[in-house]
């Protein structure tokens, strides 16, 4: 079973998050499939638009924590893998084609930052989001420090981020982080009734405009991408890291 899966549906193209038994937590595994799902949309020639979404109950839990200790075995392991969760952002905001995130459930750590790697988000109305990093003593990934304070501005981003507080799907629709709030049965066949508005546009013209938008933005947001993985790296490798991932783990378990 491949933990992503790409999916065409006319000049559409579903990419799910396929591990729903661990809520499509972040694992190597996951990555891999993922990265794979999303450059076959990002390919497809007959594909106009792609369609993001998870399996199950949640889009995605964030970090598999029982993986915490084989990622962060040494340097090379910790850089593998944090490369290898940029390299999802540098996709969905660097590829041509527009991302409709259909984001329902969970979208904890890097799954909220996927959402802020969409060009447009259909929100279920059970849709939880928070940034658990600082509790963990890690760090973010994904231009979220370059995207979040542009969507939320300053004050708004440092208390997303450091707080972690759990926000609702209205609440980020508040804040301008997703567009619409759906019943969570209507969610995906929103994203794909809107993705195909789009597909009907001049394909030509939306793939400049976010090549503008993004050319814009590109200099500053993939300086901090770089900067986020040489944090994240540094926090994965402090000993207080694994020490608070190691009680939260035992707390979740009594």
């Amino acid at each position: 079973m491949s933990f992503a899966t790409f999916e065409k549906r006319g000049v559409v193209a579903v990419v799910t998050l396929n591990r729903p038994d661990r809520l499509n937590a972040i694992s190597g595994a996951l990555l891999t499939a993922f990265e794979t799902a999303l450059r076959a949309a990002q390919d497809d020639e007959a594909t106009s638009v792609i369609v993001l979404t998870g399996a199950g109950r949640a889009f995605c839990s964030g970090d598999d924590l029982k993986e915490f200790e084989l990622q962060a075995e040494n340097e090379g392991s910790v850089r593998e893998h944090i490369e290898a969760i940029q390299r999802i952002t540098k996709l969905l905001l660097g590829g041509r084609k527009l991302v409709v995130g259909a984001i329902h459930g969970y979208a904890v750590g890097g799954g909220f930052e996927w959402i802020l790697n969409c060009d447009l988000v259909v929100a279920g109305d059970n849709l939880t989001a928070f940034f658990p990093e600082m509790d963990w003593a890690n760090f973010c990934t994904g231009g979220v420090t370059h995207l979040l304070p542009i969507t939320v501005g300053y004050q708004r981003a440092i208390e997303l981020l450091v707080l972690g507080e759990r926000q609702s799907a209205d609440r980020l629709r508040e804040f301008g982080i997703v567009n619409w709030v759906v019943p969570v049965n209507e969610m995906l066949n929103r994203a794909i009734e809107i993705a195909e508005r789009i597909a009907e546009k001049s394909a030509f013209s939306v793939r400049r405009l976010k090549a503008t938008i993004h050319g814009d933005l590109g200099e500053d947001l993939w300086r901090a991408v770089k900067l986020e993985e040489s944090a994240t790296i540094e926090a994965f490798l402090r000993p207080e890291a694994g020490e608070r991932v190691a009680k939260f783990i035992s707390r979740s378990r009594e």
